[in-house]
């Protein structure tokens, strides 16, 4: 199928947090990179679906090979930003039995008596995988920063335990890719609404949303400062419009193809002589 229209720019290009990074310039209905409609953009994510699935295939079958090439992608957003719709839509191309999709929820009991990222790190994706965090190790910087559960000085220690995991996991052979899906608070008062409008989406809400709800701009500011500190040049932020779902899941899309693009992955070879191998299945 033809595509008529494709990203002018990369969103890893148009969507990378860099020096001077500020949120409040970023407009949640934009669609950077992209200059095609709904429809457009509706008919590139069905049309890149097989290219994608083809290359978490090749990093699956080299990590059945000896390869260490992994990918893990990280979801952050605030609630309904739209999460959930990356997975199904995005993800949900690729064959399952090469994802590993970890949605993090509030600690246990026993995870509060370890470190913060012992949890994390034991879901850290292994040779072949592409991992995805619906949430993650963030949570302990961003809500604990909001309503003052850590101190500056235990927030800087994460900080700099957070580059230094990342770091770990781009030397074990791991390609981070790093989104934040940014909605409006009105965008999200409108999801919240609909939800309640629908009762199949009933199941979905939960107050404790408005109870964080009214954090917004606490929570604006601690994303600005998690990127201030974490956006490094192995493990950059992307920060992604998502008052648009049908723009967010085509940018992170393309994200995913870039990372896994830029890996050079191959089709492991035979080990073994193919044309004997062929003969003795005609045989059979």
């Amino acid at each position: 199928m033809s595509v008529a229209v494709e990203f002018a720019k990369s969103p890893a290009d148009e969507l990378r947090v860099g020096p001077g990074f500020s949120l409040a310039s970023v407009d949640p209905k934009a669609t950077p990179g992209f200059v095609g409609a709904k429809a457009d953009g509706k008919s590139l994510l069905a049309a890149q679906d097989a290219r994608l699935a083809e290359l978490q295939e090749k990093l699956f079958a080299e990590g059945k090979f000896g390869s260490n090439k992994r990918l893990l992608l990280i979801l952050q957003a605030m609630d309904t930003a739209g999460k959930g719709g990356i997975v199904s839509h995005v993800v949900g191309a690729m064959d399952p039995q090469g994802v590993q999709l970890t949605a993090f929820k509030a600690p246990t009991d026993e995870e509060k008596s370890h470190d913060f990222l012992w949890r994390i790190e034991k879901e850290a994706p292994a040779a072949g995988m592409v991992g995805v965090f619906d949430r993650s190790h963030y949570e302990d910087v961003l809500i604990h920063r909001v309503h003052a559960w850590a101190d500056a000085r235990e927030l800087e220690r994460r900080y700099a335990a957070i580059n230094d995991f990342e770091s770990r996991l781009v030397q074990q052979g791991t390609t981070i890719v790093k989104v934040m899906l940014n909605i409006s608070q009105d965008e999200q008062k409108k999801r919240l609404l609909a939800r309640l409008d629908d009762p199949s989406k009933h199941w979905k809400y939960n107050r404790g949303d408005l109870a964080e709800r009214a954090f917004w701009d606490d929570y604006m500011d601690a994303y600005n400062t998690a990127f201030e500190k974490t956006s490094t040049d192995i493990a950059p932020w992307h920060v992604v419009p998502a008052n648009k779902k049908w723009y967010a899941r085509i940018a992170v899309q393309q994200l995913l193809l870039d990372a896994l693009e830029g890996l050079s992955l191959k089709w492991p070879k035979a080990d073994f002589d193919v044309a004997t191998e062929r003969a003795l299945v005609e045989e059979s």
